[in-house]
Formats: C-alpha cells, structure tokens, sequence
C-alpha cells in the first residue's frame, strides 16, 4: 500500500472526529478516549480500571455508537457459564429427527463490553481467551468465525475484593492495555451534572463503520518505524525482565515477571496509531513512551517485597523510562 501524506491526513481528521464526537457523550477522560481509540484501531483489547460510576460502560456506549459498531454487554457474575458468552448447541427437532443448532452468544459482535470481568469465575473468564485471541470460539468440534472487526472492552472495580476472581496473567496479556478511569475533576463533574440531570438528549453522528475502521487498521499498519525506534522499544521490554541482563536494577529487586512478546507488538502497533493522531508519518520516541504505560502496567508482577513497601507497577515504568537512553 502507497502511504502518503494526503491518505495519512485523511485518517487523521477520521481519527479527529471520532474524538470529538465521543467527547460530546464522556465529560473530560479525553486521554483515556484516546487510549481506548488507539487500542481499537491497532486491533487490541482493553482492560477499564476504575470505580463505580466513573462512566466506563457509557464509555463503551458511545464508542460502539460514533464507529457504528454491533454492542453486546455481558454482566459478569460469579454464577455466569461459558456458554452464556460463547452460545450453546441446542437440539431442535423437525419431521420426527432432531438435529443441533447453535445459538450464538453476546460475543458475536463488534464490541463487546464485559462488565465487571472480575465476578465471573476463572472457567468463565477463560471463555474470553480464545476470542480475544484468535477472533473465533469454539463449541464441541466447530469453530466460529466472530465478526470483523472485534474487540472486547472490559471493565474491574480495582477496590472491592470480595466475591471477585483476579484475572490470571495470561488472560491480563489478551489485552492491549489496561487504562485507569480517575475521578473527575470540579469542573468536569460539574458539566457531568448539567449533561446528565438535564432533560437534553446528547445526540451523537456515527462516523465510521466496520470495514471503514479494517481499512484505517490497514493503513495505520504501514506507518514506518525507524530502526532506533524499535530498538528503543525493545529494549523497555527486556527492561521489565529481572532474569535478563538488560533488566533495570529497579526490576531485578521488585519484579517477579515481565512483559511478554504480546506486550512488544502492542506497543508498536498502538505507536503507530497515536503517530497517525498527531498527523505523522513516523513514528516517534514520545509515541513509544506514552504507550508504554498502558501497554506494561498490568504486565509487570510485582513481588512480595514491592508490594510490602507500597512500590507500584507505574513506578517502575516511570523509573525504566527516566534511565533508558535513546541513542
């Protein structure tokens, strides 16, 4: 594909009004938007973290909405089945034989918003794994294709504990990133009371659609990165690991694993993404070190001793970014 700056352009001011659009539903969260917009458009899935009430599920909404994307949500509760997410067989019977039918399930879709993955027990959670992995379930011997383009978007109280299952690392590095939904500020929380006790309806324009957004994905693929580039990144993920010889001093005395290959490719195709947001055709050092973070915070596990002395996963980020030099 010939990439040139009138085709970056024009995803560009795409990627622009898709921002806009979903701004004029979510009060403020404008980095989180665009976080949850790059994960989308380089083909990843995203973890939301945040109390109840932050708007993480009208979040969702309003994306599925301005990209014109199918939305399934599933409640994820402690009593939920696999087959609740994925669709069962069932046996109809026509002209006195019976025969299996599938049923589809919430997860063909577009968009599918897993509410509160945490509830749902671990045989549960790890009906997810195979769609979030390889875009297709899988119930008895057939094999599903799910609808392109797919990406689920979870979302976890990171305080109550109780009547919870965290999520194992392997299915933590299904997802692109995990983003933080902080608390609004005054004045945003003061526009999020005048939007929502208001009998004014926020009427919101689907920008794209679904092979509109395969396209963009296709595009964003091409954006070139140079050599030092990739090596930079590279070498921030060997930096997570305490076992190797690149590891930060900082990893090798708080982290018990590091982030995966998975965590690697995320972090150069999300890259691109943010490059093309900014209107470019490389790219950049910043775009890798504004990636970083949601691309590692769920990927670093902290050890015992870290946790004791209060040392958090975006610290260590912070501390491999400040020592790692671009050469």
């Amino acid at each position: 594909m010939n990439i040139n700056e009138e085709l970056i352009k024009d995803v560009a001011d795409k990627l622009e009004r898709c921002q806009r659009e979903v701004a004029k539903g979510i009060i403020g969260q404008e980095e989180i938007i665009k976080s949850v917009l790059i994960a989308i458009f380089s083909g990843g899935n995203v973890l939301l973290e945040g109390m109840p009430g932050l708007g993480k599920t009208q979040l969702v909404k309003t994306i599925g909405k301005v990209l014109n994307l199918s939305f399934s949500r599933i409640q994820f509760t402690p009593d939920l089945m696999p087959a609740d997410v994925v669709g069962t067989n069932l046996i109809i019977k026509e002209n006195d034989s019976t025969k299996f039918q599938f049923e589809k399930g919430p997860v063909f879709t577009n968009l599918l918003l897993a509410d509160e993955i945490n509830r749902a027990t671990p045989k549960t959670q790890s009906a997810l794994l195979e769609a979030m992995g390889e875009k297709c379930v899988t119930v008895g011997k057939t094999t599903y294709e799910l609808p392109k383009p797919f990406m689920v978007l979870a979302t976890q109280n990171p305080i109550e504990q109780e009547g919870t299952y965290p999520l194992p690392e392997a299915q933590l590095d299904r997802f692109q990133f995990k983003v933080k939904v902080e608390f609004p500020k005054l004045d945003e929380l003061m526009k999020i009371m005048d939007l929502t006790l208001s009998n004014e309806t926020v009427s919101l324009e689907a920008i794209l659609g679904d092979d509109e957004i395969l396209e963009m994905r296709k595009i964003i693929s091409e954006i070139p990165m140079a050599a030092s580039v990739k090596e930079y990144a590279l070498k921030i993920i060997l930096a997570t690991h305490p076992e190797m010889e690149e590891g930060h001093p900082l990893v090798k005395k708080y982290v018990e694993a590091g982030a995966s290959p998975r965590a690697a490719q995320g972090l150069f195709s999300g890259a691109k993404v943010r490059a093309i947001m900014e209107g470019r055709l490389n790219v950049s050092f910043d775009d890798i070190k504004v990636i970083a973070y949601p691309i590692l915070r769920h990927r670093i596990i902290l050890n015992f001793e870290a946790i004791t002395e209060g040392i958090t996963e975006e610290f260590i980020i912070e501390k491999i970014l400040e020592d790692l030099k671009i050469v």
